[in-house]
């Protein structure tokens, strides 16, 4: 039985568009939305908050498929 513990390998994908940052942006989008959809002084900030949520929820279901 060998002992070796197997090799990581290098990603080829650029740091930008690795696991973690890409998450955390989408988290915030995601957060951007629900800020934007409980406001209650502008009603065009309440109309684009479905879309900014979406969106990132959207975007982190894509990331979640990424390298870490």
């Amino acid at each position: 039985m060998s002992m070796t513990k197997p090799i990581k390998r290098k990603s080829r994908w650029p740091v930008w568009a690795r696991r973690g940052l890409m998450e955390n942006i989408a988290t915030a989008l995601i957060a951007i939305g629900f800020l934007m959809l409980f406001q209650p002084f502008a009603l065009s900030l309440y109309t684009y908050s479905f879309i900014t949520m979406l969106a990132g929820t959207v975007m982190f279901i894509i990331v979640s498929k990424f390298p870490e």
